[in-house]
């Protein structure tokens, strides 16, 4: 039996490194770690920062979406009541001649005895059709209401002979308009063009449109001051926007285009 050379392991064993020979890694001093954990602090509030701004910005967008807007307008207008014609109203409209001045005091007349008459449930309303028009008051263009035809009035009615009996039959009443004997309602063009739909819960109804001017193309008017004061002549040019018209007036047997303003003229 061979025994092992002592020398041989000794050798091995020297040739191995000793704790003392391995280098030890150099761990990270203090300083190097406090700037990583400031890097790190520094970036996470930028971050909220950012987060923050895109959040806003996306309020102030939801905020402005016109979409959003539009979709309450829809919303508003599909809660409002329908608007009725008034010709779907209950009854009929007739058109009733009147003294001419005396409308008022005929339609407050109708109403009171319609109600003394226990004749509410027939006679429904009474109106006196009005129209906005432009008239010059102080050398200044306004706009007046006026009465669309002078000595008549609209009354809807369920109308029978009893009926037609307190309606004829009121002072200042002087008939009914219509052919023959038998008294013809309105049709609803007519009825929707003298009475503008209103809208319920208003006050108001809906105005017509532009207002119309007092005069008219081809309308024969009297001259009330100026030089040729109490002449009267056809209107044959308007002016909408100075407020002055031109009238022939027939001087010394000829007819003479004369620029006046409406405050010079009236109708005849």
């Amino acid at each position: 039996m061979s025994i092992p050379d002592t020398n041989e392991q000794m050798s091995d064993i020297t040739d191995e490194p000793t704790a003392e020979d391995q280098e030890v890694p150099e761990a990270e001093t203090p300083a190097e770690a406090t700037d990583v954990d400031n890097e790190a602090e520094a970036a996470a509030p930028v971050s909220d920062e950012t987060n923050s701004g895109e959040a806003v910005s996306e309020e102030a967008e939801s905020d402005e979406d016109p979409e959003a807007t539009d979709a309450d307008d829809l919303l508003d207008e599909a809660a409002r009541p329908p608007v009725q014609s008034p010709y779907d109203r209950p009854g009929a409209w007739y058109v009733i001649h009147t003294q001419s001045g005396y409308e008022k005091k005929v339609k407050q007349n109708i109403e009171a005895r319609s109600v003394s008459m226990n004749m509410e449930d027939r006679v429904h309303e009474v109106v006196i059709p009005m129209e906005e028009i432009v008239d010059v008051k102080g050398g200044k263009k306004v706009v007046v209401e006026k009465k669309m035809f002078p000595g008549y009035l609209l009354v809807r009615c369920s109308l029978d002979d009893d009926s037609w009996y307190v309606i004829r039959n009121t002072p200042g009443v002087t008939g009914f308009v219509g052919q023959g004997a038998k008294p013809s309602p309105l049709p609803r063009r007519d009825v929707e063009t003298f009475l503008a739909a209103k809208v319920e819960g208003e006050e108001a109804a809906p105005k017509r449109g532009k207002p119309r001017l007092e005069y008219e193309m081809g309308e024969t008017v009297r001259v009330k001051e100026g030089p040729f004061a109490d002449f009267s002549g056809e209107i044959v040019e308007l002016n909408e926007d100075q407020l002055k018209v031109k009238v022939l007036v027939n001087i010394f047997g000829r007819e003479t285009p004369v620029e006046l303003e409406f405050s010079q003229i009236a109708k005849l």
